[in-house]
C-alpha cells in the first residue's frame, strides 16, 4: 500500500496550492463565458478559434504536426477541426515539397476576414471579463504570471 503523501505545512506551499487553484477557477469561469459567446455570437467553437488565432499569427502557414504542438492537442483533433474550416472555405490545404505525407495549412483571405471580426470580439469580451483589474493590477498580474511562466519553462527545458 502506498502511503499518502502528507501536507508539507509550509505557508509558502499552502499558499502556492491557494494560487493555483484560484488561477484555474478565473480560467475555467472565462473560458466558459468566452465559449458561449462564439457559440452564440459566431456559431463557433473555442477550439477552432484557437487554431484560426495560430495560422493568423503563421501567415504562411504551418505544418499540422506544427499546428497540433503549438496546441498542445493531438493529431486527430486538428485535423477535424481543420476539415471542417477548410469545408467552410476559412483554410487551405497543401501538399508540403518533398513530403508527401505532410500538409501545410493556411487561412484563406475569407478565414482571415472572418478571424479578426472574431478576434475583435473576443479581445472586447475578454476586457468586459477582467473589467474589474485597473490597469496597474493587469499589468502587476501579467508581469508576476510572465515571471512564473520564465520559471516553468525554463525548468522544463533544462529537465
Amino acid at each position: 500500500m502506498t502511503p499518502r503523501p502528507q501536507p508539507s505545512g509550509d505557508p509558502a506551499s499552502k499558499g502556492h496550492l491557494r494560487l493555483w487553484l484560484r488561477l484555474l477557477k478565473i480560467n475555467r469561469l472565462i473560458e466558459a463565458e468566452l465559449r458561449e459567446r462564439l457559440r452564440l455570437t459566431f456559431g463557433t467553437t473555442l477550439p477552432r478559434f484557437d487554431v484560426m488565432s495560430a495560422l493568423y499569427r503563421n501567415p504562411a502557414g504551418m505544418k499540422m504536426s506544427e499546428l497540433s504542438r503549438l496546441l498542445m492537442v493531438s493529431n486527430g483533433n486538428v485535423t477535424g477541426i481543420v476539415d471542417r474550416l477548410t469545408e467552410d472555405g476559412l483554410m487551405l490545404r497543401e501538399a508540403v515539397p518533398g513530403d508527401r505525407r505532410a500538409a501545410r495549412v493556411r487561412l484563406t483571405r475569407r478565414g482571415i476576414a472572418e478571424f479578426e471580426r472574431q478576434a475583435a470580439a473576443h479581445e472586447s469580451w475578454v476586457s468586459e471579463l477582467l473589467g474589474g483589474l485597473d490597469p496597474e493590477q493587469t499589468q502587476r498580474i501579467t508581469d508576476d504570471l510572465g515571471s512564473a511562466l520564465t520559471l516553468k519553462t525554463a525548468e522544463a527545458e533544462n529537465g
